[in-house]
């Protein structure tokens, strides 16, 4: 009966994904030449998957092989068309900067002429503008730059700025606010709490302040509306249907691989699947830990999440969760909090696990035999398991306990996100602790890494894709960006990244063979 029931699943993905993308078209329609740009965008995402569930219920199956490479093709297209797509709204942008240009020489030059004499008349005998009244003329003139904010706003924004804070020279219309160029007086804390409370006091919560570099390495000013309402519902319905269809999928692919490991090599009824139950409620528990450190965290910042979207894995059963940060941060670190969290706590949790099954299996409790050489995939699990196994890994094959293979998949998950790239965790507590400009540096190298290291393993294009397509963008601005972190966070920050590259990258074959792992022997008389 479930292997009758089994192409339901994916002929109902198919036609869903079909749905949506034929509802997003009519949406998008509205929008003119973005609004296509970015459905094409959605359509180009989706395609692989389509082709796969497609040809799928036409009973052809493709290796992982084609799979790579429909993923390599789409993400080329994608990234081509997001080029495609930026140079249209800056097209936009320039010709609504030049039409507003226009207006205001045409409003300039609608201005009555003050004076009745020929242009070839004595000079001495034509009126002249009082500084006063040439000072409130180029006013008026400024404040027409900003129509997106009212001039009483603007008149008000004005007025928080001093010789004692923050001493404006130039003002620039930027979205629906405005950039003040100028010179900070004091200490970027101090004057961005100065100047958000005086802003508060007058406009309320009507609009953010935040306090960032400026092209020029400069400290520049800019003020934006807030968008507090908007993060109310911050998912839309499509968005959590598709939440939905990845919790059941990462369910299923933890429950599949908790079957492998207690020694169901292929599933071939629905009661098999509860022999992996336990595993898998050990991939949640470490999942729901992460998930509820990080909010926790974030709500002590009154900053709002996106909820989790979860990437199912068949190798790790799952590859974790990531979630947006919608509302503004505060400053640089609350990035790194909210970003150490979900590390930290499932990080610990499974150090734990892997500490706890490495210690069953020295007193004889475990119960899967695998090659010890799988032990060199990676420095702490190799080193970790010499510590407490010994003698026992000069043999071709060693038993262990479940709770060492829960443990590591758990710290290569936790690792895996710990990547210096974009939105992952590893790439915000970069940009909290070296910048932006040093964060897109190690974005660029991370994807680097990745695809020099699909070679040895597959697997790291897949996750290269996902960064590429998902997470490859920094974190908006902060509203205050300059203030920068204590001595404490930086070192925890580095200790992290670290804790990344031993979990993840090999042990060499010289060094295992001294340490005798996986060795069959090679060094006992």
């Amino acid at each position: 009966m479930f292997m009758r029931a089994t192409p339901f699943i994916p002929i109902a993905v198919f036609i869903l994904t079909l749905a949506l993308l034929g509802w997003g078209y009519f949406r998008s329609r509205k929008f003119g030449k973005l609004g296509l740009l970015s459905w094409l965008q959605f359509v180009v995402l989706m395609s692989p998957w389509l082709v796969y569930f497609g040809l799928f219920v036409s009973g052809v199956f493709i290796n992982f092989t084609t799979l790579l490479f429909l993923l390599l093709s789409s993400t080329i297209a994608y990234v081509a068309i997001g080029n495609q797509l930026r140079k249209v709204v800056s097209a936009e942008r320039s010709e609504i900067e030049q039409k507003l240009k226009q207006d205001i020489e045409a409003s300039n030059g609608d201005q009555p002429s003050t004076s009745d004499n020929p242009p070839n008349s004595s000079p001495n005998k034509s009126p002249t503008k009082t500084p006063i009244a040439l000072a409130m003329s180029q006013g008026k003139t400024q404040l027409k730059l900003f129509k997106a904010v009212p001039a009483e706003d603007m008149k008000l924004i004005q007025g928080i700025f001093g010789i004692e804070t923050y001493y404006v020279t130039e003002t620039i219309p930027y979205q629906e606010g405005a950039i003040f160029k100028g010179n900070l007086r004091g200490e970027s804390d101090v004057v961005h709490d100065r100047l958000s409370k005086s802003l508060q006091d007058r406009l309320g919560n009507k609009y953010n302040l935040f306090l960032v570099e400026g092209q020029d390495r400069k400290p520049v000013v800019i003020v934006l509306p807030s968008r507090i309402n908007a993060f109310a519902d911050n998912n839309t319905i499509p968005q959590k249907i598709l939440i939905a269809v990845l919790i059941i999928a990462n369910g299923y692919t933890a429950l599949n691989l908790g079957a492998q490991v207690a020694g169901v090599p292929m599933v071939q009824n629905p009661q098999e699947y509860l022999v992996g139950l336990p595993f898998a409620l050990g991939i949640g528990a470490i999942l729901g830990l992460r998930e509820l450190a990080m909010r926790l965290m974030a709500r002590k910042y009154k900053v709002v999440l996106s909820l989790p979207f979860l990437l199912p894995s068949s190798q790790l059963g799952s590859f974790g969760a990531f979630s947006r940060i919608l509302s503004p941060l505060p400053n640089r670190a609350a990035l790194f909090d909210i970003a150490i969290a979900a590390p930290l706590a499932s990080g610990l949790l499974s150090l734990t696990i892997l500490l706890l099954g490495l210690r069953l299996s020295a007193i004889g409790m475990g119960s899967i035999d695998i090659p010890s050489q799988i032990f060199q995939a990676s420095v702490l699990a190799g080193t970790l398991a010499k510590l407490f196994l010994g003698e026992a890994l000069h043999n071709s094959f060693i038993s262990i306990h479940p709770l060492v293979i829960l443990g590591w998949l758990g710290s290569a998950i936790t690792a895996l996100n710990l990547m210096p790239a974009g939105q992952l965790d590893g790439g915000r507590i970069v940009q909290s602790i070296y910048g932006r400009r040093t964060a897109s540096w190690t974005t660029v190298l991370t994807l680097i890494f990745l695809v020099i290291a699909t070679v040895i393993n597959p697997l790291a294009l897949y996750w290269g894709g996902i960064i590429l397509i998902l997470l490859r963008d920094l974190e908006r601005p902060m509203l205050n960006e300059l203030s920068e972190l204590d001595g404490d966070r930086e070192a925890l920050g580095v200790v992290a990244l670290f804790w990344m590259l031993v979990t993840l990258l090999p042990i060499t074959s010289g060094v295992a063979e001294r340490l005798g792992i996986g060795s069959g022997g090679g060094l006992l008389p």
